[in-house]
Formats: C-alpha cells, structure tokens, sequence
C-alpha cells in the first residue's frame, strides 16, 4: 500500500452491494510459518510483508525458493487465494504454489521473482538504464507485459484496485514482468453489479493511484485500474517517483486530482506512451481505452521500434 492512503467512504445513497461470495478453501496446510527460511525482504505494506523465501526441508511443488506474503488478515488473505486461483497460468501474474489459512500469521507461497518490486528495480538500476539507447523500448515491452497481466483480470471480471509500481514484480527486466498483490482486488462475478463496485466497509486505499469518480462518487471500475495503469507508465518514465511528489498530505491529493490537475509529463517519455498516458487519465472515465486498447496500442508501438527490440518483444 502506497504511504499515502484514507478509510473509505460510504454514500449511503448508494445501495450496498453484496458480500462476495468466497469459494471454499482447501483446508489442510502443508506448512506453518516455522517451517520457512526467510531469506530477503522484499517489500513491506499494510497488506502484509513480502519475502525471498525456501521452506526448511523439501519443496513446495518442486520450487526451491519462492516468494512468500505474510498477513495478519484472515478475510483479505482468503479473498485473495480465491482470486489468485481464478488467474493461473499466465506468465505476467504471480502465480501463487501454496497457502496457509488456518492459523496466524498466514501465508501465501508464490512464484519465486529474482529481482523484487519493479519499483525497486527501476530505482536501483537507474543510471545504467538511463544511459541505454534503448531505455523507451524496454519499458514499452514492461507496459505491454503488464497491460497484458490487466487484459487478463478484465477477462476473469477481477478489479485489481491497487495497481502501482510496488505491487509489479520482475524476474527478468523487460520481459519478466509480473502482476501481484490481490490483498484489494475484488471479484465482479460474485457481486450484484458485474462492472463497477462501491464498498460499504472502511477501507484504506492508495489515493495517489485512484481515479476522481472514487472520491467524488465512492465509485470505482475497471476504468479505475486504467487510470491506475497510466500511473504506472508515469512511474515507470520516472524510475519510481512518488506521483504528485510536490503534495504532502492526503488532503492535498484528492484536492489536486478532483480538481483535474494531472501528474507532469515526464522528461524523455515517447510521444506514443505520452499519448497512452494521458488515454488513460480522460475524464469521464468513459472516455478511456480498454486494455484490450491498450493492448493493442502498445503492439502498433513495439511493431515499429528496431528489429533487435521486435526479436526480443517476440521471444
């Protein structure tokens, strides 16, 4: 979760949707948390810690090393090993091996992801990649791995609501990259509305990614996670600044987004993903491309970058 969020509020003109309806788990656990080595802090966040990890003795499903959430939050740890279970089997989502829900802290076992957050990445390797020729290229192929990742969840009926650069993680840089963090996503097929979803429960959210409608109509929709995803790319150009970086607090930020005020272009950015961006931030947010559009955008740039790049974006 972002450094800057907020509870939730409710409309109460609004009609309360309904509870999803969770799939039963499995109830078995293979493993507590006494059975892990926990090898390198990956990332830390209000929805739980995440690790570099390998299990004492043995594997987890033939996996040595893996990547391991810990949560102290049975309802969202259960929310989400139900979502990620509907999203296997695509290589831009971290697929998840294993979990433990029936004692505290609990647990998820991922995929094992060798370079951390994508936030991290970009952060550290900032002046060799700065000084890449083809530093645009690169993370054109990263956005199109990631729309790809979002294409999917759209198809599944998944909000993903906390797409953010910290929540990308990268195995091989640019063609390894990998959507993760479920602790907020909500599935549409186990609600009364099948497009949108506003939340009776106080929930803290990471309002520097989140659109105008959800603070001015408690309002939040697949086209949330578009505007989400052209925070990303404004990340990205900017090897993981925080957006807004001149407001301070919360109150500045939905302040400054409702008023229509956008985050500044980026120094160096493609015209093509300023253009994207920029797609991605329409008010109404009916007016934004879908990210089958945004798939499909991202495919006419790579078709014409250089035929090394081409080789690399068709391996």
């Amino acid at each position: 979760m972002g450094a800057d969020s907020m509870p939730e509020s409710a409309d109460p003109q609004q009609k309360e949707e309904e509870e999803e309806e969770r799939p039963a788990l499995p109830p078995a656990p293979r493993f507590t948390k006494s059975d892990l080595n926990l090898l390198q802090l990956i990332k830390a966040g209000k929805e739980g810690v995440f690790y570099h990890a390998r299990l004492t003795r043995g594997t987890c499903k033939g996996h040595s090393t893996f990547t391991c959430k810990i949560s102290v939050r049975l309802k969202h740890v259960e929310a989400e090993v139900s979502i990620m279970r509907k999203l296997v089997h695509h290589k831009n989502i971290l697929q998840l091996l294993d979990w433990n829900t029936s004692e505290e802290p609990y647990i998820l076992i991922m995929e094992y992801v060798g370079y951390g957050t994508l936030r991290t990445f970009l952060q550290t390797n900032r002046d060799h990649l700065s000084a890449d020729p083809e530093l645009q290229s690169l993370l054109t192929i990263a956005s199109y791995h990631i729309a790809l990742a979002m294409q999917h969840l759209r198809s599944k009926m998944i909000i993903h609501c906390d797409l953010a650069l910290r929540n990308i993680m990268v195995n091989k840089f640019p063609w390894e990259v990998k959507v993760a963090e479920f602790g907020l996503a909500r599935d549409l097929t186990s609600m009364t509305s099948r497009h949108s979803t506003r939340w009776r429960n106080p929930r803290r959210v990471p309002l520097r990614w989140y659109p105008p409608e959800y603070f001015k109509n408690n309002y939040y929709s697949f086209m949330g996670d578009v505007w989400a995803f052209g925070i990303v790319l404004w990340e990205m150009q900017t090897f993981g600044t925080l957006p807004y970086p001149n407001l301070e607090t919360s109150e500045e930020v939905v302040y400054h987004i409702c008023l229509g005020h956008k985050n500044t272009n980026p120094e160096g950015c493609r015209p093509e993903m300023l253009h994207i961006m920029r797609d991605c931030w329409e008010e109404p947010y009916t007016l934004r491309p879908s990210f089958t559009n945004i798939v499909c955008m991202l495919e006419d740039i790579l078709e014409n970058d250089s035929p090394s790049i081409l080789l690399c974006f068709r391996i």
